[in-house]
Formats: C-alpha cells, structure tokens, sequence
C-alpha cells in the first residue's frame, strides 16, 4: 500500500503540473493572437495590392474580350462603357453677332453652360474672333454638333472617343478596397485593448481616408468627363466666306497672293507699332550714335599722334649704342696714347 502510494503521488503531481502548462500556453497564445492580429492590421500598402488583383482580373477582361465591360449585370454593354467625347470646331461667318448667338442658343438648347469664352478684333476692321470651351450633356452632343454647324460656315470638325472603361474600374475597384480595410481599422479599434495599438491603428485610418479622399475625386472627376462632354469652339468673321467647294490653282494662286501681301502689311505695321512703342529707346540710342560720329575725328587724330610718339620714342631700357674708335678719331697726342709703366 505504501509503494502504490508513493506512485500514485508523483503522477498526480505531474498531471497538475501539465495541466498547468497547457493553461499558461493557451493564455500566451490567445494573448499573442489578440496582439498579432492589432499588430497586423492591414496598410493600404499591404491590402490594396491585394485587392488590385480583381481590379486587374476585371481589367484584362475587358482587354481581352470582344465587347465592353459589364459593370451591372442588368445593363447593356453601351450603357456599361465609360467613354469622354471631345470635339473641336473651326467656324466663320460674316455676321459675327449673329452666329455667336445662334451658337449660345445651341448651348442652352441642349442643356450645356459656357466653361471659358474669349474674344478678340473690333466690328469696325471685322476681324473679330471669339474662342469658347462648352461642355453639353453626352446624349445630347451629337444633336449640339449639328445645330453649331448650321449656325455659320463649318470650316473644321474634329472628334475624338476616349473609352476610360479600364481606368474607371481600376479606381472603383482601389476605392471599394480601402472603404473595406477602413471598415476592419474601425473594427479593430474598438476592441483595442492599449493605448499604443490605438494609436497605430488610428494612423493606419488616417492614411487610409487620404487614399479614400483622393481616388474619390479621380472618380468624380472621370464622371463629370463622361457625363458632360467638351467641345472647343474657334468662331472668325470673315468679309467673304470661304467657298465649300475645292478651289482651282488660278483661285489658291491668288488667294496665297493676297495672304501673302496682307501678311506683308501686318509685318509692317507691326514693326511701326515696336518702334513707336520703344521711342525712348531708340532717341537714347540716335543719341549715342551721333556722340560716336562726331567725335570719331577727335579719337582718330588722338590715336594717330598716340602712335607718331611712340614710335619716335626710343624704347625704354635700350643701351646706346656708341661706335668702336677709328684712326681718324685717334689721340693726337703720342702720349696719351702710349702706356705707362
């Protein structure tokens, strides 16, 4: 009975002190979790890269398929498309106030506004040119090209599509997966159990907001493009329109004639205005010159007696050089030409 006593202590000891164990180790382990998972809270670095791959996934389809990309499916594939018209419109008349009204008119008539204006020349010379950007309501911007070009001779038409389908998704796709991490922080933050893993999941929050904040604008200004589109209008007003037809070489001969000449004159009138415009400079500088002129005599004779006197000078530093004794101009006198001793 003792020996089976002594036993059975020992391994009662040790099944208590395993259970112990297991207890302590679930404890760190659930601790760990709970911080790992604070400590892990997802950056906008880290999730949306992640959730680019979907953003990518739906971009290659539409690369890659025959249609467009279907963002409901309830919608047609037209309707889906996320396209931006531009167009640009060269345009003369004779009566200026009368087509740039007609023009204004076709802007309100299809529900557009006016973005900029400018206008430039008198009535009195009619040279008058006025340049303007509308936008107007995309289902609408066919119906405003036509009406504009009735308004006055159509010179010039350009247009433009630009299909931003894959952009456009790739932004709602980034912004949908920042709202969600924006959602697990605030989660995580309410059963933030330190001050420290407050703080940090706070900062993570406001780098988040800022990317929210910036993708939310690039979507609403991809909107507004597709939603209103944008036509620059160029209006000049002209003596005699230009004909529809194509001119013979006769008429485009006289025609770059007469560009040519009128060119000519505005070069010259031009030149006449900078000078007129610049008449104190150019009086200061006929002043200089006329100084320069009338004392180059002056200069000229001072320069010239310079060099005579130079070159009469001898220069400075020579040794003089003194001529060898001759017979002739020997001593006459016997004795002072014998030496003494």
């Amino acid at each position: 009975m003792k020996r089976s006593s002594l036993f059975r202590r020992p391994a009662a000891f040790v099944t208590a002190l395993a259970l112990a164990f297991s207890l302590t180790a679930c404890g760190a382990a659930s601790m760990d979790k709970v911080t790992g998972t604070i400590d892990a809270a997802p950056s906008v670095e880290s999730t949306v890269p992640e959730e680019n791959t979907t953003a990518d996934a739906v971009t290659g389809e539409a690369e890659s398929g025959a249609g467009a990309v279907t963002l409901d499916p309830g919608s047609t594939a037209e309707s889906a498309r996320k396209i931006v018209y531009t167009a640009s419109l060269e345009m003369e008349a004779t009566d200026f106030d009368a087509t740039r009204t007609a023009l204004l008119a076709a802007v309100d008539a299809q529900g557009g506004y006016l973005e900029h204006s400018s206008q430039n020349g008198s009535a009195e010379d009619q040279n008058r040119s006025l340049y303007c950007t509308v936008r107007v309501p995309a289902e609408n911007y066919r119906a405003f090209l036509d009406a504009a070009g009735r308004a006055g001779n159509q010179r010039y038409l350009s247009e433009d599509a630009n299909d931003i389908t894959a952009g456009y998704v790739d932004v709602e796709a980034r912004l949908a997966a920042l709202e969600n991490q924006r959602d697990r922080l605030n989660a995580l933050a309410e059963t933030a159990q330190t001050t420290a893993d407050l703080l940090e999941i706070e900062s993570q929050l406001s780098d988040v907001q800022y990317e929210i904040e910036n993708y939310t604008r690039q979507l609403r200004a991809m909107d507004d493009q597709i939603t209103y589109s944008t036509v620059d209008i160029s209006l000049y007003e002209v003596a005699t329109l230009t004909p529809v037809t194509p001119a013979t070489f006769g008429e485009k001969l006289g025609r770059a004639f007469g560009e040519g000449w009128d060119g000519f004159v505005d070069f010259v009138q031009g030149f006449v205005l900078a000078v007129v415009y610049m008449w104190p400079l150019v009086v200061l500088a006929a002043v200089i010159v006329a100084v320069l002129l009338l004392t180059r005599p002056a200069r000229l004779a001072r320069r010239k007696a310079r060099q005579a006197a130079r070159q009469a000078a001898p220069p400075q530093g020579a040794a003089v050089y003194a001529p060898p004794a001759t017979p002739d101009t020997a001593p006459q006198n016997p004795e002072e030409g014998t030496p003494k001793y």
